[in-house]
């Protein structure tokens, strides 16, 4: 890891104009989106793996709650 900061990072995002921030948000959101697709497709694997059908996995869900 860099030596940048986190705070850092912070202050370096509180400097960019409005245009830059969209960007940056949406950049942001797509690779959130993108993370979230690739452990869902890893999580539907496991579940066939271990033949879990939707029906299991949403009772499952119900019964957690």
């Amino acid at each position: 890891m860099s030596a940048v900061t986190v705070e850092q990072i912070l202050s370096q995002i509180d400097t960019l104009d409005k245009d830059e921030r969209l960007l940056l948000e949406e950049r942001l959101a797509a690779r959130a989106e993108s993370e979230w697709q690739l452990a869902a497709t890893q999580a539907r694997q496991v579940a066939r793996q271990q033949s879990l059908d939707q029906a299991s996995i949403d009772q499952a869900v119900e019964a957690s709650r």
